[in-house]
């Protein structure tokens, strides 16, 4: 199976010559070995679907948006809808002064076909004309199907390009005693902001003994081996620095409880995460991952934004509102369960040692005085 690089490579270059056939056969067969819940699957289906646009096909288009418009993911569906209205759009008539037509004139006789002919072969002795001289005619400005073209073209880039700047915080809770948090920060289509710089070096400066890893996309800091305290500060000074670099002031707050069941235990959290002051920044993505030890169960309201598998929720946060989270889940009281298996296995050798010794061996004995 081809890898997500080679057939990306593949399909850019075909659609960059215009051989929309060629994108489209190569695309087809391999297009459900890429989900749509990836960003690798998003891409090479709206790459399919300008290439179905290319050659008019246009509701084969639609079947690809509308798949689209099922992501869980809020700027994947906002980029279908503006296909989806660029493909509905009317086709514009293209104006008769774009092409060059040609007319014979049927009413020519033998004399002016006579007169053509000694033309060309006057035209064939002069080898060497001076063309330089010659005028171009009037410049003209483009029409208004120019203009309108261009500007479908800008409004279906304007949301391709939505979404350009990911932020991805990971809270590993599998170790309750060893929390790990991993923040991400990732441009997928420009270079890197000036806020986003400026950050970093930030986070460098307040976190210089966090492993930090930085290329020309991508900027990763994590904390390992904390404590739920730790874990908390680190949390809410990513958090102020980040408010402040938007312009505004965010909060977030982790609230924790539990419930001890003998052997087991229940863990109960809430998070809420202010971000009402953080407005209309289209370039943003905010993704928050928890991954917990095992399943969890929500117990607060149902949230659309939500994605829960066995071991891991994906939070999509929203601008400008308050966003908070309630879940629950089941742990093992490991250092109990460990106390009664020793005790147990303690019981047990003295039983056996006990009933042993009253059951004697028969070993001859030495006659008693």
């Amino acid at each position: 199976m081809k890898t997500y690089e080679q057939v990306l490579e593949k399909v850019e270059l075909a659609l960059a010559k215009g051989e929309y056939h060629y994108c489209i056969k190569f695309l087809l067969p391999i297009i459900d070995s890429f989900p749509l819940s990836t960003k690798e699957g998003v891409n090479l289906r709206t790459i399919l679907i300008t290439a179905l646009c290319g050659i008019n096909k246009k509701e084969e288009a639609k079947k690809f948006c509308k798949e689209l418009l099922k992501s869980y993911d809020n700027k994947t569906r906002e980029n279908a809808k503006y296909l989806m209205e660029v493909i509905d759009s009317p086709d514009i008539k293209k104006p008769e002064n774009w092409n060059v037509q040609f007319e014979s004139d049927p009413s020519l006789n033998k004399k002016s076909i006579n007169s053509l002919r000694k033309k060309r072969e006057v035209s064939k002795k002069k080898k060497f004309i001076n063309i330089t001289e010659t005028p171009t005619g009037e410049t003209k400005p483009f029409q208004k199907g120019f203009s309108l073209i261009i500007f479908l073209i800008l409004l279906l880039l304007i949301p391709l390009l939505s979404g350009c700047v990911k932020v991805e915080e990971t809270l590993d809770l599998s170790e309750l005693d060893s929390i790990t948090n991993n923040l991400v920060v990732e441009s997928k289509y420009i270079n890197k902001f000036p806020w986003q710089l400026k950050f970093e070096q930030k986070m460098k400066d307040i976190f210089p003994n966090a492993e930090i890893e930085q290329d020309e996309s991508t900027f990763s800091l994590k904390h390992k081996n904390l404590n739920l305290e730790d874990t908390k500060q680190i949390l809410k000074i990513t958090q102020n620095t980040a408010g402040e670099l938007a312009g505004g002031l965010t909060d977030i707050e982790i609230n924790t409880t539990q419930k001890n069941f003998i052997f087991f235990k229940k863990y109960f959290y809430r998070v809420v995460l202010d971000l009402n002051s953080i407005q209309d920044i289209d370039d943003l993505e905010l993704i928050f991952k928890i991954i917990h030890p095992n399943k969890a169960a929500l117990t607060g309201k149902n949230n659309s934004n939500l994605v829960i598998t066995k071991n891991l929720i994906i939070w999509n946060l929203n601008q400008g509102q308050i966003n908070s989270l309630e879940f629950s889940f089941w742990s093992l009281n490991k250092l109990l369960i460990g106390i009664s298996a020793i005790l147990m296995i303690i019981i047990l050798a003295y039983l056996l040692r006990f009933y042993r010794f009253k059951l004697g061996t028969d070993l001859p004995q030495l006659p008693s005085k």
